[in-house]
């Protein structure tokens, strides 16, 4: 129990981002739920929950009434890089608006790949005009998605849509409509072998830090229809070894890759990703998240377990995502 009348504060904990839009949302979503950037003193009694992006470490320690900790990205590893955390459920974002978002992104980039942008591009910046004569059709096309979780799902399906072959890969057994299905390290091989772009939208664990690395490049398809395979990574920074891409895209391993996420954020200006001419590279801008279309869902959740409801999205501590 809280130790006043009313309902309980509500923290906001956000490095990087600027809080003043987050917490006018948030004052418009639950006029009832006083909004602080920090607690009040070692130990505050009156904060109920937390919303937070990469938190400083013991900061929720310090809340001993804590109910819930809602996490402001689709990926949960900022909220577990602190080692003090509470002992409380931990709720991910699952949001149509940021689904939508992320979904746009993929198809963008594959169709880019597939067309051939890049090449065209250059083509343009040195006055050539030569049209490819053997573009290939999607439906020659596989596109391969390692995460089958919400964004990896609806991404599938607007790929297929778009008349790509799909495959997919997960840490588990899932069923895709439509997508020829992977899992589990016996499944990794088979996946590999399977596309010619592959895009990555797989949480950051202990299990998947760096694995888009130099062994996972040399197991994939050798040569298909885009000649070697293109990599999209609209996931974790983590996930990738940076210099093992760079290598890879030296060597032909790769031909292309599109990086919207990195190890270290913003890109240093001196990296060679900003001037490699086989990368399209954005800033961490795949799929924003946008006050207005995640503050009221966590409201509703606030006010539904306070009635006695379970709070959905849950984390799976065990798994880290």
């Amino acid at each position: 129990m809280t130790h006043r009348n009313g309902k309980g504060r509500v923290l906001l904990a956000l490095t990087g981002w600027e809080p003043q839009v987050w917490i006018d949302e948030l004052t418009r979503a639950a006029p009832d739920r006083p909004v602080v950037l920090e607690p009040n003193g070692e130990a505050d009694p009156d904060i109920d929950y937390a919303i937070v992006w990469k938190q400083p470490a013991g900061l929720l320690s310090k809340l001993p009434n804590l109910k819930a900790i809602f996490s402001l990205g689709a990926g949960v590893d900022h909220v577990f890089a602190d080692t003090s955390l509470p002992d409380v459920p931990i709720v991910r974002v699952v949001s149509p608006d940021l689904t939508t978002r992320m979904s746009e992104y993929v198809v963008w980039q594959v169709l880019d790949h597939h067309r051939l942008g890049p090449r065209y591009r250059a083509q343009q910046a040195n006055r050539v005009w030569e049209e490819d004569k053997n573009q290939k059709a999607a439906g020659v096309i596989t596109v391969g998605i390692m995460g089958l979780g919400e964004l990896g799902r609806d991404a599938a399906a607007k790929l297929r849509v778009m008349g790509f072959n799909v495959t997919g890969w997960s840490r588990t057994a899932k069923q895709v409509e439509g997508v020829t299905c992977h899992a589990g390290k016996d499944g990794l091989d088979p996946f590999l072998a399977s596309a010619d772009i592959f895009v990555v939208l797989l949480p950051l664990t202990p299990e998947t830090r760096e694995i888009l690395n130099r062994d996972l490049f040399l197991r994939m398809k050798k040569r298909g229809s885009l000649g070697a395979p293109v990599l999209i990574n609209a996931g974790r920074g983590g996930l990738q070894n940076e210099a093992d891409i760079l290598a890879a895209l030296d060597e032909g391993l790769l031909s292309a890759v599109s990086l919207d996420v990195f190890q270290q954020e913003p890109l240093d200006p001196a990296s060679p990703f900003w001037t490699h001419p086989k990368v399209t590279l954005t800033p961490h801008a795949a799929a924003a998240s946008m006050p207005t279309s995640l503050i009221e869902p966590m409201a509703r959740q606030m006010d539904a377990f306070e009635r006695g409801e379970p709070l959905v999205n849950l984390v799976d501590r065990k798994a880290g995502y």
